[in-house]
């Protein structure tokens, strides 16, 4: 099987898989989203969507998250890790969007990206998901998955990227790159990984790794 079939493969297989797209984290508008999104940082979704409704219920617009103090915001957030660095990142880019972007969320990756503690992969799904603006953002089930079906060589995530945009066709990626995180949680995890069930792989993945998961079997 070429690459251009293998391509196919990935694409059709999950589009039969997941016909409708959940988004992961749970928002109501793009400034609920852009938080969310700095939140799940070396965080799950799941602890991430246990702590926004608290968090939100305080603040879900850039006007009263300025009114708490960073200290109130890390007591909130401190069970998604790295609360330090994240509080003051959401207290900083509320305040910069009041200020400069009349409290709306920007659309595009270069002011996304120059808001405090905000990377390409945040912007990407911010533009991805409450814009629908093409973008391909690299979470480490994709860049996984990407190496795994031996369509990236896996050195960095800057890379899967690249090649993710140029195997993939532009007007899939948004539903795309759910769909992979989606594929990666249920059929094709870090641990635990079973190659029966992890269909994609098994027909298109590195023949290095197939082996090696053959070998474990017996």
């Amino acid at each position: 099987m070429n690459k251009e079939a293998r391509v196919q493969f990935v694409i059709n297989t999950l589009k039969e898989l997941y016909p409708t797209i959940p988004v992961p984290l749970d928002h109501k508008d793009p400034y609920t989203l852009l938080i969310a999104v700095l939140l799940s940082a070396q965080c799950t979704d799941v602890r991430v969507n246990q702590i926004t409704p608290l968090l939100f219920a305080k603040a879900d617009n850039p006007y009263d998250m300025i009114k708490m103090s960073v200290e109130e915001i890390k007591e909130i957030i401190r069970p998604c890790g790295l609360s330090p660095m994240k509080s003051k990142g959401i207290y900083g880019l509320s305040h910069i969007l009041i200020d400069k972007y009349d409290g709306k969320v920007p659309q595009s990756f270069e002011a996304l990206e120059s808001l405090p503690a905000v990377g390409h992969k945040t912007a990407s799904v911010v533009m991805s998901q409450a814009f629908g603006v093409p973008a391909f953002p690299v979470d480490t089930h994709i860049h996984r998955l990407m190496h795994r079906w031996n369509l990236s060589n896996g050195k960095n995530v800057v890379q899967t990227e690249k090649d993710a945009k140029r195997l993939f066709p532009r007007e899939i990626w948004n539903d795309l790159h759910l769909q992979i995180i989606w594929y990666g949680r249920e059929y094709s995890p870090a641990r635990g990984w079973n190659l029966e069930k992890d269909i994609i792989t098994r027909t298109v993945g590195k023949r290095s790794l197939i082996e090696e998961a053959a070998k474990k079997k017996i």
